[in-house]
């Protein structure tokens, strides 16, 4: 990538910033964005309110685009959890069902799901991580005949390891299940395609590799997906003609906005709008490739310092989150040692946490290495 992209990420004058898995900063043109959004509502109120509508319907697009979607499956959801819990909410479940899903997902995918198990006597089947990988075999193996959804991230927070999407979709939808994806630790650094993947369902907040801020979610849902998920939290704008407000009995909107019960996060929306045009720009083919050989560059540099290379490397399963650990140092320790000299990263599930994204380089790299303990 060059320098001029690096520019835009303020970021980089004081820290090496490498925990995209967690929260990511933002870039200039996503600031820009909101104080521009900002400004407008500060000095207008609402009467530029049909300009507003038109970025959202933009930022849909956008959003579609990225994914290979239509713009009428786009909602967007508070945060991954939520757009998570609105699938888990809103299937009519009966005793004896079952979901699939894996033993390390993180809780945002685990924690609508339990309460599935709980209030509808539903299974909760979980396959089991073994040397920082999941056998898709052992996914598919779960799956029987009472078998309702099959919920998956599309990398996993503590491995990195990417999941085989278009298989276990496809085998889904050979059985007509639900296949639901938490996409939040590979959107933005992994090309996706929901056709490609037989994906019905999914949820990706802007705050990581999407390179935008908290509280602003991309949820999809295929044609499958909308006529088995009720909407659960409803509201005026989740109506087909939310602007006729003396008309309560109206049918809900036909598109993905019958999840959307009211005002949007419309500063959210802004800057997620910049940050996917900037990702438009570029090219998610680059920023995929990059990401991939700076992961394999990193994974090198952590062999030779002596540090144990947790993530998957086989070349379908690798992603732009790394994680590694020492039989010497904690995960912990070491993440406060390199925070102490401005090189941020994680420690989950006792493994350090390094995912750098397209502006990152290989002399961070370096630097990074440099200042881990043998």
């Amino acid at each position: 990538m060059n320098d001029d992209l690096r520019k835009l990420f303020p970021v980089t004058e004081r820290y090496i910033y490498l925990n995209h898995s967690a929260v990511a900063p933002i870039s200039l043109p996503v600031y820009q964005r909101i104080q521009q959004q900002a400004r407008d509502q500060l000095e207008h109120g609402i009467v530029n309110y049909d300009q507003c509508s038109t970025m959202v319907k933009r930022t849909r697009e956008a959003a579609a685009s990225l994914i290979n979607a239509r713009r009428d499956q786009i909602a967007f959801a508070q945060n991954t959890s939520a757009g998570l819990a609105l699938i888990a909410n809103g299937i009519d479940w009966r005793a004896g069902d079952n979901i699939v899903t894996a033993e390390c997902e993180f809780p945002a995918n685990i924690v609508p799901w339990l309460r599935i198990k709980r209030e509808f006597g539903v299974d909760l089947r979980m396959a089991q991580e073994r040397d920082g990988r999941l056998e898709t075999e052992e996914i598919l193996s779960l799956i029987d005949a009472r078998t309702r959804l099959v919920t998956l991230s599309f990398v996993q927070y503590a491995s990195g390891y990417r999941a085989d999407l278009a298989t276990i979709g496809r085998y889904c939808r050979e059985r007509d299940l639900l296949f639901v994806v938490d996409a939040i630790q590979g959107l933005g650094a992994l090309r996706l395609d929901v056709e490609a993947s037989y994906i019905d369902a999914l949820s990706a907040d802007a705050h990581k590799f999407l390179l935008g801020t908290e509280g602003c979610a991309i949820f999809y849902l295929s044609a499958r997906a909308m006529e088995r998920v009720k909407p659960t939290l409803v509201g005026w704008f989740s109506l087909e003609y939310p602007d006729n407000h003396g008309k309560f009995d109206q049918p809900y909107a036909k598109s993905a906005r019958r999840f959307e019960p009211g005002s949007l996060n419309t500063l959210g929306v802004a800057g997620l709008g910049a940050s996917l045009a900037l990702f438009q720009e570029i090219g998610m083919e680059k920023i995929e490739k990059y990401l991939i050989d700076l992961g394999d560059y990193l994974c090198e540099r952590l062999s030779e310092r002596g540090y144990q290379v947790i993530s998957a490397r086989r070349e379908s399963e690798k992603s732009a989150v790394i994680c590694c650990r020492h039989e010497k140092h904690s995960a912990e320790s070491l993440a406060q040692s390199l925070g102490e000299r401005q090189i941020v990263t994680a420690a989950r599930a006792g493994r350090l946490r390094i995912s750098p994204h397209f502006y990152n380089t290989r002399d961070e790299i370096d630097r990074l290495i440099a200042c881990l303990p043998a």
